[in-house]
C-alpha cells in the first residue's frame, strides 16, 4: 500500500477509532467528514457547500439530522433515568417481556411503511435499553454485571433489527419488494407487490415467533 493509499483511508481509521474509543455517533460521523475533506484537499466553504448539496439531494435526512440534537438534549437532561424508573414501578417487570412487546410493535409498524418509528438511535439507545437495564435490576435481587448489561443492550439493538427487517418486506412500496418483483420481470415471473408481501408473511411470522422465544428463554434462565 502506497502513501497516497494510505491518505485517502484516512477517514475510515477516524471512523473505526471513534467507535472503538466509544465516542459519540454524531462526533465519530463529524470528524469522519471533515477528514475526507482533508484528505480530498477541499476549502472549507467547498466542504460545507459540498454537504449542504448533500442534505438538499436528500431532504428526508433532514427529519432524521434534527431530530438527533433533541434526542441528544433529552438525554442530557434525564430522558434514560426517566425511563428507567417508569420500568422500575412496574410489578414483575422482565427485559424478555418488554422486549417481546417492542418486537410487535416495532414488526407491525415497518408492515405499514412506518419504519422510522423506532431505531437505535432514536428510540433503542435512549429509551428501550435503559427500561430493559431497569427490568434486570427488578427481576432479581442479584445486581447484573456489566457483561450481563452489554447482553442486554445487544438484544434491544437485536429486537429492533428483526422487527424491521422482517416487517417492512411486508409493505407493498418497499424498495426490496419491488426490487424482488423486478429481478422476477427479468426471469420472466410475474409477481405483483402484493403477491410478494403476502408470501413474507410466514417468514415475518417465523422470525417473530424465533426471538420472542429467544427473549422468552433469556428470562426463564435468570430467576
Amino acid at each position: 500500500m502506497n502513501l497516497a493509499t494510505a491518505w485517502a483511508l484516512l477517514p475510515v481509521l477516524v471512523v473505526v477509532l471513534g467507535f472503538a474509543l466509544r465516542q459519540h455517533p454524531a462526533r465519530v460521523v463529524l470528524a469522519a467528514a471533515v477528514a475526507a475533506g482533508v484528505v480530498a484537499g477541499m476549502h472549507w466553504r467547498d466542504w460545507l457547500e459540498t454537504l449542504g448539496q448533500s442534505f438538499l439531494n436528500v431532504r428526508y435526512l433532514l427529519v432524521i439530522v434534527l431530530a438527533l440534537p433533541v434526542i441528544a438534549q433529552m438525554e442530557a437532561h434525564g430522558l434514560r433515568e426517566l425511563a428507567g424508573r417508569l420500568i422500575a414501578g412496574w410489578r414483575g417487570a422482565r427485559p424478555g417481556r418488554l422486549l417481546i412487546g417492542y418486537l410487535a410493535v416495532r414488526q407491525s409498524a415497518a408492515a405499514f411503511g412506518l419504519t422510522s418509528l423506532g431505531g437505535h438511535a432514536p428510540m433503542v439507545r435512549p429509551l428501550i435499553a435503559p427500561m430493559a437495564e431497569a427490568a434486570i435490576e427488578c427481576e432479581s435481587s442479584t445486581p447484573p454485571s456489566e457483561a450481563e448489561r452489554e447482553r442486554t443492550r445487544a438484544l434491544c439493538a437485536a429486537t429492533d433489527n428483526v422487527g424491521l427487517f422482517f416487517g417492512e418486506d411486508l409493505f407493498l412500496a418497499f424498495g426490496a419488494v419491488l426490487l424482488m418483483q423486478a429481478f422476477m420481470a427479468e426471469q420472466g415471473i410475474e409477481l405483483s407487490p402484493l403477491a410478494i408481501a403476502l408470501w413474507g408473511i410466514p417468514t415475518a411470522l417465523c422470525a417473530f415467533v424465533i426471538h420472542a422465544a429467544r427473549l422468552w428463554w433469556r428470562d426463564r434462565r435468570r430467576p
